[in-house]
């Protein structure tokens, strides 16, 4: 068992954890060229949307994301560590362009983390998790009717007394 004074041989340095979650909340377009500071070369990264492999390919992922939508950042909510993963819970707000609004998606990032050949620990895989229905689509002025309405007809009938979910 360790504490935070003492990791285990294997556990992520937590000065190395803070430079990654840093890195996400502090995230602008001008960081996009320090990839290499927290993905590994070969680093392996999946959302609902994409899957790729390459530091240079999940660069390609985040430029898309400042090219396509207006001012996105990411709010950390929660980090739980064991060994050498780590499990962030966040919310991405962004405005849509020619929107006056922003949306906020919340969803949790699984990372594999290891260590490169300075003994900084980054990132090896990121598997992101969120509902793309509810999170988004419900969200969007043209989709968002229809995917309530698609929500309403396939929900679950709820009986007189019963808790009913959203």
């Amino acid at each position: 068992m360790s504490t935070p004074t003492t990791p285990m041989a294997d556990d992520v340095p937590a000065t190395d954890l803070a430079d990654i979650e840093r890195f996400f909340t502090e995230m602008t377009p001008a960081h996009l060229t320090r990839m290499g500071d927290v993905y590994s070369a070969d680093a392996w990264f999946k959302d609902p949307f994409n899957e790729v492999q390459g530091v240079d390919a999940v660069r390609g992922i985040f430029q898309h994301m400042y090219d396509s939508l207006n001012q996105p950042r990411f709010i950390v909510t929660a980090r739980v560590v064991q060994g050498h993963q780590c499990f962030l819970t966040w919310d991405f707000v962004f405005g849509i362009r020619g929107q006056n609004s922003e949306i906020t998606v919340r969803g949790a990032s699984h990372l594999w983390l290891a260590p490169g050949t300075d003994g900084r620990w980054r990132i090896q895989r990121h598997r992101d998790y969120w509902d793309v229905a509810e999170e988004l689509y419900e969200k969007l002025p043209l989709l968002g009717g229809l995917m309530r309405w698609l929500k309403r007809r396939v929900n679950a009938p709820v009986k007189p007394g019963a808790a009913r979910s959203r």
